[in-house]
């Protein structure tokens, strides 16, 4: 018998890039609610109920109530929120990641990762892992995005005609350095402060370039880039999802967007003795959103992990 899969707020933008990549598919059963009724509490609740899988695609305190509507105990849920990736009662979704995959295979309940944490853990997580890098180093990040992942209200305000001339240029934003990832960044890295951390956005629909720069003298081990570059590339050696480009192989410029429409991630090391500078690149709605948690769901149904990725 196929799973039952459920998209609650299939309309939102994740929910529409989980949509595309679930609808072809011939393993599952998608239960799609009437539009006209797609608010309705009774019939959601019927719905969640109903599914082997639910993807929870809406804000904080949405998600929070369609928990809190779960009574059937065989119902497994992925959550794309902000509101528990940092609960000791859910496994945060980051396969590749400290020994997660196993976890998430059984779990019940999958926090799936923020976009922006997504590249920073993908390139801080192993390092700390490792003890290469230090769970107090005084780290700064800052992270290029598509305007896709500020939603419907943002994707509006970026494709208006009449739009204000200053979007045509990066746009810092975030700038009281309290953006809602830091958390998970802190936690899933095991750090002992969150980063100083800027997000960027940029004029262009979706893709992603996290960026992490590092003064060695500060590494123990007197380590240099292409040292980093190496353990990088080990730790991630064999998945199909994340790759390490070579050393010193890099284009002069990196862009944000080379990954668009990917669910892949890609981590670019450069630098010197001195200072090594990390990005990961992706799609801000591939393996920062949906495609991750198209993985995450192979993962806990038991399919192939890659199985309806774009890669």
């Amino acid at each position: 018998m196929k799973p039952k899969v459920f998209i609650d707020g299939k309309e939102g933008t994740t929910g529409l890039q989980i949509y595309d990549r679930l609808s072809q598919r011939d393993d599952i059963e998608l239960l799609l609610i009437p539009e006209e009724q797609r608010k309705d509490l009774a019939l959601r609740s019927e719905y969640i109920n109903a599914a082997d899988l639910v993807f929870l695609c809406l804000p904080d305190g949405a998600a929070q109530m369609a928990v809190s509507m779960v009574q059937n105990p065989n119902t497994r849920i992925i959550d794309t929120s902000t509101i528990h990736r940092v609960m000791s009662s859910w496994v945060y979704g980051f396969p590749e990641l400290l020994g997660l995959r196993d976890a998430i295979v059984t779990a019940r309940r999958v926090a799936n990762p923020g976009c922006h944490a997504t590249g920073f853990l993908s390139v801080v997580a192993p390092l700390v892992d490792l003890e290469t890098l230090p769970a107090d180093y005084p780290l700064t990040c800052y992270s290029l995005t598509g305007y896709s992942g500020g939603g419907k209200s943002l994707i509006a305000e970026y494709t208006d005609p009449n739009r204000n001339p200053l979007l045509a240029a990066p746009n810092i934003y975030a700038t009281g350095l309290e953006h809602k990832h830091l958390p998970e960044m802190k936690e899933m890295a095991n750090l002992d402060f969150p980063p100083a951390f800027s997000p960027i956005l940029g004029d262009f629909y979706k893709g992603m370039a996290t960026t992490v720069l590092l003064n060695n003298r500060l590494l123990p081990g007197r380590v240099t880039a292409e040292n980093l570059w190496e353990q990088i590339s080990i730790y991630y050696e064999g998945s199909p999802v994340i790759s390490v480009q070579p050393f010193g192989g890099t284009e002069p410029r990196i862009s944000a967007e080379a990954l668009a429409g990917s669910d892949r991630l890609e981590i670019i090391v450069s630098g010197h003795r001195h200072q090594t500078q990390l990005t990961a690149l992706f799609d801000n709605l591939g393996k920062g959103a949906s495609g991750a948690a198209v993985q995450n769901m192979n993962l806990m149904l038991g399919f192939e992990e890659t199985r309806g990725l774009h890669l």
